[in-house]
């Protein structure tokens, strides 16, 4: 099965060779990193690290990243998907056992999670109000969609070549909210989803999302769970949760 990891990059330039480094050898087939219009050199070291790399002309948010992503794994032939934040955060080195979960057929969509106990996350320096917001959305979000995961907000994910030709993650926001409209998709869909825990590394590079930024995102957040509870009562029909061909027609 072809692997390609693909790395939504804004302003990794100092963070972008140490994550690529530590992904084992022979895992991926190709890197692929989206420069959303970086201010730093983060295209140059991804070209020197020999990685396909695409840039933006103009920054396009986070959201948008994860579209172009997405459309070149699928045109370069992926079965497995891996999406890996190029911040250096989540521990790269874990990248086979989300991919072989998918490969031998347990899961469609693999999470890793930097929930695993309290005390880990505020060690590895995730700030107090952003574990507690997490902990609040998740709650809320397993109780909406009747799941039981221990982070719904990882930016370190893997998904099977079909869950990506299924769902209309092109109808999603192009801002930060997207990774919780595409996880909400996926659940929508009755893809199967697994996570494993992964080491926190909170650094001041490892989130370009601010605070007023966190509380848009979180409200967003919110409101996709109520989308998501309408559409699945009946009471509203979301393009978000209709297959790619109803939502393009």
């Amino acid at each position: 099965m072809r692997v390609i990891a693909v790395m939504p990059a804004y302003n990794a330039a100092r963070t972008l060779e140490p994550t690529v480094r530590d992904i084992p050898p022979e895992v991926v087939d190709e890197i692929i990193v989206v420069d959303d219009a970086s201010k730093d050199d983060t295209a140059g070291v991804a070209q020197r690290l020999g990685l396909t790399v695409v840039r933006h002309d103009t920054n396009k948010g986070y959201g948008a990243n994860q579209k172009t992503c997405y459309r070149l794994a699928l045109e370069r032939g992926a079965d497995i998907v891996v999406m890996i934040h190029p911040d250096y955060q989540y521990d790269s080195r874990l990248t086979p056992y989300l991919v072989g979960f998918l490969h031998d057929g347990y899961f469609d969509v693999m999470l890793g999670s930097r929930i695993r106990t309290r005390r880990e996350a505020l060690q590895g320096g995730m700030p107090l109000y952003k574990y507690f917001a997490n902990r609040f959305l998740t709650i809320i979000e397993n109780i909406v969609t009747g799941q039981n995961f221990s982070e719904w907000h990882s930016g370190f994910r893997a998904f099977r070549r079909q869950v990506l030709e299924t769902i209309p993650w092109e109808n999603n926001s192009d801002d930060f909210v997207f990774d919780s409209q595409m996880l909400m998709q996926c659940v929508a869909f009755g893809f199967r989803i697994g996570e494993i825990p992964v080491p926190v590394r909170y650094y001041e590079t490892s989130s370009s999302i601010n605070l007023l930024q966190s509380i848009m995102y979180g409200v967003w957040t919110l409101g996709t769970a109520v989308l998501y509870l309408m559409h699945r009562l009946h009471l509203f029909t979301s393009s978000l949760f209709m297959n790619k061909k109803s939502s393009n027609d």
